[in-house]
């Protein structure tokens, strides 16, 4: 059967009550964001439905991108008919014969948003399923567990049949929950977090430190694929490199060596705190997993968190690492993460790190030095790398600081 329209399915939109109309909105962009290279896309949207017009395009490309996008429930190809019983059973016909097989079965599922069309859903579900069972030779009625469920929507403007559904993420659209600064190095965890908090609504801005010559560009080639991978979930995201060698060395010149993780890693927020602040983000996000390693007991959050009052959200922080990692094979991040380029994590890593860090002893050995100074050169000199989905290039803009 040739499908015509893509007709979409909201799921949690639908709770938004008096706002559910900006959630719509938005769900609309970002769809026409990751589609923005397939040519004379047209979308319509409703309260409670969104159509895609189907033109030439390779339908197989516009489904996978669809299935990546936060905010929908579901999916389907469908043919649009005129609100005529007669049109409507031919077409309905036709999308079920590919299945008209020894063994299968279906059932016709009708709703009727057009209250003044003249058969209601139980007559529209006899009449064209009578229709079908008299036109195939195989088919069977199965209205429990059909192996094919022929959908009716009868709308004002016209009716849509489909013959099976795609299972979109929910969640709700990127951008409809404000925006957080993600802390991306280049390892397993902090993709995973950024995935979840953007099935949530957020919209994020990548913030990565990267420190020459410990670390290569090939480490920053990583990040950046990792970025790539988490556009295909919600659109464009800005990629903020931040130089952040002299600040390193300094810390371990100046803390005792098991000190020196908790007093990276304060540094690493405070930075990140000024990045999210200058681009007007609500929150900082991390891939910590508690007691996963020792800068994420309790203990040393307390130490770390102390340096800002921003809202830092950990979606990981109640599973292991098991988990995570069968989170990122589903998003296509678990291959890049696993390349062996180390980052500025994993580089100057101290043999007995302290797991149990105290905040005055850590703000002790900090004071000597004004790393303030750095900090602000280092925010200064980020580097900003707007990363588009589905596009092999990236436009670097200058420094936003």
């Amino acid at each position: 059967m040739k499908y015509d329209h893509i007709l979409i399915r909201y799921g949690e939109i639908s709770t938004k009550g008096q706002n559910r109309k900006k959630f719509v909105s938005r769900l609309r962009k970002n769809i026409k964001s990751v589609l923005y290279d397939v040519p004379r896309i047209e979308i319509v949207q409703t309260r409670d439905r969104m159509y895609i017009q189907l033109h030439d395009e390779d339908e197989k490309i516009i489904i996978e991108r669809l299935r990546k996008v936060f905010g929908i429930q579901s999916f389907s190809l469908a043919q649009k008919v005129d609100n005529d019983i007669e049109k409507m059973k031919e077409a309905a016909l036709e999308a079920l014969k590919e299945y008209d097989k020894e063994g299968v079965t279906f059932k016709v599922s009708s709703r009727r948003s057009f209250k003044d069309f003249p058969y209601d859903t139980n007559g529209l579900n006899q009449t064209i399923g009578a229709h079908l069972l008299r036109n195939t030779k195989n088919l069977t009625v199965d209205v429990r567990n059909p192996d094919v469920n022929v959908k009716v929507e009868v709308r004002n403007e016209a009716t849509y049949i489909m013959s099976g559904d795609y299972e979109g993420l929910g969640g709700l659209p990127v951008g409809t929950s404000g925006t957080a600064a993600l802390m991306l190095s280049g390892g397993l965890d902090s993709p995973v977090a950024g995935y979840l908090t953007m099935k949530r609504g957020v919209e994020i801005e990548a913030v990565h430190f990267f420190s020459p010559p410990f670390t290569s560009e090939r480490a920053k080639e990583k990040v950046v694929d990792l970025t790539k991978e988490l556009t295909k979930y919600g659109g464009s995201i800005k990629l903020h490199i931040v130089p952040f060698t002299e600040i390193q060395q300094l810390v371990h010149k100046q803390v005792p060596e098991n000190y020196t993780m908790t007093s990276t890693r304060r540094m690493m927020l405070k930075i990140a705190d000024k990045i999210r602040e200058q681009n007007g983000g609500l929150a900082i996000v991390t891939g910590e997993s508690l007691g996963q390693v020792a800068s994420q007991t309790l203990d040393s959050m307390v130490a770390i968190n102390d340096v800002t009052s921003t809202p830092v959200l950990r979606p990981l922080i109640a599973t292991d690492k098991t988990e995570i990692i069968s989170v990122s094979k589903k998003i296509n991040t678990y291959d890049i993460s696993i390349r062996p380029y180390e980052d500025c994590c994993t580089i100057f890593t101290p043999v007995a790190p302290k797991t149990r860090p105290k905040l005055e002893k850590v703000q002790r050995y900090e004071e000597f030095v004004d790393f303030d100074e750095l900090i602000e050169k280092a925010v200064n000199e980020t580097e900003t790398i707007l990363i588009q989905p589905n596009d092999s290039s990236n436009s670097i803009e200058e420094s936003l600081f």
